[in-house]
């Protein structure tokens, strides 16, 4: 099955205007591993980045773990707002990727083979918390109209996942996506806009059409103990507020690529360099 992960600068720059792209070295092991992984047990990926992604991923000597490392993502993201839609590189390469296919986000690792059929796979749904899923009467917006007959009561769909089968459908859920990015009124309260677009809006969709979808986890036990799948989730930000976790969970990274993928003991490497400049 074919995949992509999606890297956008433009929420970077939009924050950052006077430094140089980096990201953090926990992403950059997390990132290679779950591409590793996937073509191991799944099939090929490519990465779908802008022209500053593709640069820093060369520079870091870890362009090679991908099929193709794609940048087709336009640097400013097609002008929607890069702060208040931190995420919108996801639904402009999903957009754009042929069905079937897999998105998968860079900090979401897959230990095994997936049988993928007829129905969309999302990686768990979500609760629908008031302050993160307001009704839909919160939202400013210029030009976008609700969809008739969208049940507001479905569970949200993480994306951290997403398989799509079906192109047509691919194409209805980021079209309405987009529509509503592009005409959102600008607002700190970021994070509502953005689930909303991404996650809520998802189901909404997929009931009204019929389309039927799964999820890999169930969202009552995402942290109970399995061996399928790892999410970095929050712990990117915990590991940003201690370095002495960063650094076991960076070396447990070697350690896994050096007994899975010995031959790629040089990404390490190369990513080890990297961070010492």
């Amino acid at each position: 099955m074919n995949a992509f992960h999606i890297f956008s600068s433009a929420p970077f720059f939009a924050k950052h205007k006077d430094k140089p792209l980096s990201i953090d070295k926990t992403e950059a092991y997390c990132a290679v591993l779950s591409a590793l992984e996937w073509k191991k047990h799944n099939g090929g990926i490519v990465m779908i980045t802008d022209s500053q992604g593709k640069r820093l991923f060369d520079e870091m000597g870890i362009s090679s773990v991908w099929d193709k490392v794609e940048p087709s993502l336009s640097d400013n993201a097609d002008g929607i707002d890069p702060v208040m839609f931190w995420a919108a590189a996801k639904l402009l390469a999903l957009r754009d990727f042929p069905a079937p296919c897999v998105m998968l986000d860079t900090d979401f690792i897959v230990w095994e083979h997936l049988e993928l059929g007829d129905r969309m796979v999302a990686a768990h749904e979500e609760d629908t918390q008031p302050d993160i899923y307001p009704d839909i009467s919160a939202f400013r917006l210029e030009r976008y109209t609700f969809p008739d007959g969208i049940d507001l009561t479905v569970r949200p769909l993480n994306t951290a996942f997403l398989y799509m089968p079906d192109e047509d459908f691919k194409l209805y859920y980021t079209s309405q996506a987009v529509a509503f990015m592009k005409s959102a009124e600008h607002t700190d309260d970021c994070l509502t806009y953005m689930v909303f677009a991404e996650q809520r809006l998802l189901p909404m969709l997929a009931k009204k059409c019929g389309v039927g979808y799964t999820t890999l986890l169930n969202k009552d036990m995402l942290f109970f103990p399995q061996n399928s799948f790892t999410h970095l989730w929050g712990a990117k930000q915990a590991m940003r507020d201690n370095p002495s976790e960063a650094k076991k969970f960076c070396e447990k990274c070697r350690r896994r690529i050096a007994s899975d993928f010995p031959q790629q003991l040089y990404i390490s490497d190369n990513i080890e360099n990297y961070y010492k400049r």
